[in-house]
């Protein structure tokens, strides 16, 4: 980002935030916060996992957030017995040429929703690793790219432990956040009920594809200062040591941390971040990497607590030559 244009892009990726939000409160209600962390997740290049009860406009809020911001959305519903080329897609023969031709599967979108990840088995839910690290996918053996920008927005209900696969660790670190849906408070389910009274009005489209792309190009040149580099790894690494986790963030949760402290400066309207940006961000990005020891489970410990421990336990420290406060 080049210093004449920042403070203009900064301010630019602000505006988009506002207008996404408005264009959203028309259909949800009182999900402005998980919003803010669907921008933040789609500009930083990363993917979310979506957990709440049923009936929390989980899938509503995904459609809903990809005709706002113009890019091709497709859903896949997870089930016990769908198979990897279902979402992949396959060779099939064409009869009238007697070749086999490519069908392409419904991961070849912009946004992908892959509802109820959780209810089909592990060889299914592999099928996303390559699309979500790699952004292409492999049918027998020809390798293709998939559209830019490309997001998986995955949903999970953590209450139903019948007919479910539990997501594996390598699969929960390909997601830049876990974000929780809870119930929206009394006031917002009136609104609810008010907004489903009246006719269904359909979602203006406030942006598209070549401006998303473009400001994701620009996340990585936000001007972050070597002591928050040093921060963020200090809160990495000090997760690893804590005595009440089993495993603790890897390299790749350090790298998504910077990259969403980024984004979430940018709509902020700054073209440089803070450690309230990375505080903010800290734990939808390390909430889903850290494992509990058993032990530390059984005495009412949660991830939650650990996270703002970490916040708490490592320093924040600036060099004071760059304007800021020393913590």
């Amino acid at each position: 980002m080049q210093a004449a244009n920042s403070g203009e892009i900064a301010q630019r990726v602000k505006e988009l935030r506002k207008r996404t939000q408005d264009s959203i409160e028309r259909v949800v209600v009182g999900l402005g916060h998980v919003t803010d962390q669907l921008l933040i997740a789609l500009l930083a290049g990363g993917h979310v996992l979506l957990e709440g009860v049923p009936g929390t406009a989980k899938t509503t809020l995904c459609r809903t957030f990809s005709m706002a911001l113009g890019i091709h959305f497709e859903r896949i519903q997870f089930t016990p017995d769908l198979l990897p080329s279902d979402v992949t897609g396959t060779q099939v023969l064409d009869r009238q040429t007697s070749n086999f031709v490519m069908r392409k599967g419904p991961v070849f979108c912009q946004l992908l929703l892959a509802d109820e990840l959780n209810r089909a088995p592990a060889r299914t839910q592999s099928s996303l690793l390559e699309a979500m690290q790699e952004r292409q996918v492999t049918i027998e053996g020809k390798t293709l790219p998939l559209p830019e920008p490309f997001m998986v927005l995955a949903t999970q209900n953590p209450i139903e432990q019948e007919g479910v696969y539990r997501l594996p660790e390598a699969q929960l670190d390909r997601f830049l956040f876990r974000i929780q849906v809870g119930y929206p408070s009394r006031d917002q389910e009136i609104a609810m009920l008010d907004l489903h009274s009246k006719p269904t009005e359909k979602t203006p489209s406030i942006s598209n594809a070549e401006e998303l792309i473009m400001i994701q190009r620009m996340v990585d040149s936000v001007f972050c200062i070597q002591e928050l580099k040093g921060y963020i790894i200090d809160l990495v690494r000090r997760s690893r040591t804590h005595p009440d986790l089993l495993l603790g963030a890897s390299p790749r949760a350090a790298i998504y941390l910077m990259k969403a402290s980024r984004v979430r400066a940018l709509i902020q309207g700054r073209e440089f971040m803070t450690h309230e940006d990375i505080q903010a961000v800290a734990l939808p990005v390390l909430g889903h990497r850290l494992i509990l020891r058993p032990e530390s489970e059984m005495d009412g410990q949660s991830v939650e607590a650990i996270v703002q421990q970490l916040i708490q336990q490592v320093p924040v420290i600036v060099d004071s030559q760059s304007g800021s406060s020393k913590l």
